[in-house]
């Protein structure tokens, strides 16, 4: 069995010359991902109130009353519910602030985010 011999390595490229002798470099457009999503997820409890549900859900998510009312329920009925889908950084502050609302109530309203 004849060996095979690999290929001349290929000559770095040289950028293009304009005809006054100027180098041309292109520019490579950078490739960046999204940043990854998490859910900001309302836990249900016995104690809160529903309007303060509702009223955090209108405040810090920017739901109408309609929107907010149905969260509301789902949270209610099924035990948890999605209030929004933020990059990492605005659902921990979402979160924070959702928790600082509660306990300035007196209300054990847990908020917790998740990833998406």
């Amino acid at each position: 069995m004849p060996e095979e011999t690999p290929p001349p390595p290929k000559p770095p490229a040289v950028p293009p010359r304009e005809p006054d002798g100027v180098v041309v470099a292109e520019r490579k457009a950078a490739k960046t991902k999204p940043p990854a999503l998490y859910q900001v997820v309302m836990l249900n409890d016995d104690y809160t109130p529903m309007e303060f549900v509702v009223m955090v859900l209108q405040r810090y998510f920017h739901r109408d009353i309609d929107a907010a009312t149905h969260i509301m329920l789902l949270i209610h009925h099924e035990g948890r519910g999605v209030c929004g889908v933020y990059p990492k950084d605005v659902a921990a502050t979402k979160v924070e602030l959702v928790l600082t609302a509660a306990r300035r109530e007196g209300h054990p309203l847990q908020c917790i985010m998740e990833a998406a």
